[in-house]
């Protein structure tokens, strides 16, 4: 199979199951993972599978029900236990500062974003698709991650992964007005919305990344792969390409130790 050429900060690795993306900024914080269409999910095998990427075992992982919101699930070290694996809360990000915990979110489209504290051990997973962007969940991982585990923002890392790209996530005009009716100013609305051939697009890579900056991030410290996952369905899973039929993809970071 043909890979896809990622942003330069990104790079494939071969694992037992498939083909990955890492971040070398941001590997060089936490052993991180974003998985492609070879690796099938969701499963047990698939989630062994991931966190045996990352270092760790499966009793390690932490997951959370996604729902599309602004939601941050926070694992704070002295409060968590074993029994924890088992629990699916939901919220749309996942942060702890246990160390040793791998923290995953499922995509098909949607933006896949892992993060980790360059001097301390804490990081973070987060689930963002138009409606979570719209709720700014960056953001509110962000301030979770700063408020309740002690991390700089501007110490923080972050990694955009493989998701739908601007030039194919083609929206409704009701987005721009949910958008709007969220607080988000005009300027970013001319940012992120585009129009060609009269059709509207949405582009959650500036989007998230504009988020991220204004929550504190650097920008230097913030990498996008660029790699749409609608055009390059034949590597990862596209819920617009497949619909129903679509697979799904993990992005999964450890807690440093």
């Amino acid at each position: 199979m043909s890979l896809p050429v990622p942003d330069p900060a990104f790079r494939w690795t071969v694992e037992p199951w498939g083909d990955a993306l890492r971040c070398g900024p941001l590997e060089a914080v936490a052993q991180h993972v974003f998985t492609s269409k070879q690796l099938k999910l969701p499963d047990s095998d698939g989630w062994a599978a991931v966190a045996a990427s990352v270092g760790g075992v499966e009793g390690q992982l932490r997951r959370i029900r996604q729902i599309h919101g602004n939601v941050v699930r926070v694992l704070k070290r002295g409060e968590t236990t074993d029994a924890d694996a088992a629990a699916r809360p939901d919220g749309d990000a996942v942060v702890s500062n246990v160390p040793g915990l791998v923290l995953a979110v499922l995509v098909a489209d949607c933006v896949p974003i892992l993060l980790a504290d360059r001097t301390g051990g804490a990081a973070g997973a987060i689930h963002a698709g138009w409606r979570g962007t719209c709720a700014r969940i960056g953001p509110a991982a962000v301030a979770a991650v700063s408020r309740q585990l002690g991390s700089d923002p501007s110490d923080l890392v972050a990694a955009i992964g493989p998701s739908i790209g601007p030039d194919d996530y083609e929206v409704g005009e009701a987005l721009i007005e949910a958008f709007r009716q969220a607080g988000h100013g005009a300027s970013d609305l001319t940012r992120w919305f585009t129009r060609r051939d009269a059709r509207l697009r949405l582009d959650l890579w500036t989007a998230n990344r504009d988020q991220l900056i204004d929550a504190g991030l650097a920008a230097g410290r913030i990498f996008t792969c660029g790699l749409s996952t609608m055009a390059h369905a034949g590597v990862f899973d596209s819920f617009r390409s497949a619909g129903e039929r679509a697979g799904r993809m993990a992005a999964a970071i450890a807690v440093p130790l």
